[in-house]
């Protein structure tokens, strides 16, 4: 996108950030160019071993599905990650059912399935050392990633934002 229409856009990303870092104390909510990362540690989410949300993370989800709805020219990428624990024939299958866990629960809650992607890393991601539990900890997460939609891009563009 290019300048004028990379500021408009980035204005909007910065409004919503600014509201989802206020609604999701559990969460890490960051600026990443023109879109917003939202970092889960999967305990919050999840038991171990487990892809089925854990009710007290329904909150945070409604948070987020509720901000999402605000704009709904933005599209959606649920990463799931592990951490290196066990083999890659469970974390992988595990990322992956994790990230669809999150996807369910916000198109449950009337976020459009056609703005949401998934994609499950297992342990090829790490952001910690996996050799220290804390590592390993910080290697367990969803991560969401809010990014402009083509018709976001096209109103920017034509300076309609």
């Amino acid at each position: 996108v290019g300048g004028g229409a990379g500021a408009l856009i980035g204005r909007k990303m910065d409004k919503q950030a600014a509201e989802l870092q206020r609604d999701m104390a559990n969460a890490k909510v960051e600026r990443v160019g023109e879109g917003i990362k939202i970092t889960f540690d999967s305990g919050i989410l999840f038991d171990t071993n487990s892809s089925a949300l854990r009710s007290t993370s329904q909150a945070d989800i409604s948070k987020l599905a509720a901000t999402l709805q605000k704009y709904p020219d933005t599209n959606v990428l649920v990463e799931g990650h592990t951490d290196n624990t066990g083999t890659d024939a469970i974390n992988q299958p595990l990322s992956e059912q994790r990230a669809q866990s999150v996807a369910s629960a916000l198109t449950a809650q009337s976020v459009a399935s056609s703005r949401i992607t998934t994609k499950g890393y297992g342990s090829t991601q790490p952001v910690g050392d996996n050799t220290t539990a804390e590592g390993r900890q910080a290697n367990r997460r969803v991560e969401v990633a809010i990014y402009a939609n083509e018709k976001m891009k096209k109103a920017a563009e034509a300076g309609t934002l």
